[in-house]
């Protein structure tokens, strides 16, 4: 992990954002499973499965480690990139079924991004549910029978 690239990351965030990515970044970290580290990559703080539980990487770039979870400052919107919804359609189901429950925005999402144009409407409660949702050992399990 590179504290050095994720201090200067958040150091660029604008200052109206920055509460909010950085209550983002600090659900993910107290909910996610453990095994997943923290780190940079793709210009973005990501959470890995280490190379130490999981030797291949990442199909990709094999000398990276498998990626999981992505928080990203775009441009227009806080993202956050979340590998198992993208790989596990029960996930992906249960998510857009229980977003509108804790949203009045319309889910604005891609294959695996989810994007808040509003920060102020982060359904956090909902995010730290779906990030304790996958257990890094679930995520290789998916990564490996669906994606790789």
């Amino acid at each position: 992990m590179s504290e050095k690239e994720i201090t200067a990351y958040l150091n660029k965030i604008p200052e109206e954002r920055k509460s909010y990515f950085t209550k983002l970044r600090e659900t993910v970290i107290k909910h996610i499973p453990g095994g997943f580290e923290e780190s940079y990559q793709y210009g973005m703080i990501t959470y890995v499965v280490p190379h130490k539980l999981y030797p291949p990487g990442y199909h990709v770039s094999p000398d990276i480690p498998l990626p999981f979870i992505s928080i990203a400052n775009q441009k227009n919107y806080i993202a956050l990139y979340h590998m198992g919804i993208y790989a596990d359609p029960k996930l992906l189901d249960w998510f857009t079924k229980e977003y509108p429950a804790h949203c009045t925005r319309k889910l604005d999402m891609g294959k695996s991004c989810i994007r808040f144009k509003k920060p102020e409407e982060i359904p956090f409660l909902l995010i730290q549910e779906l990030i304790s949702k996958m257990t890094c050992e679930e995520w290789i399990q998916v990564y490996e029978s669906r994606i790789k």
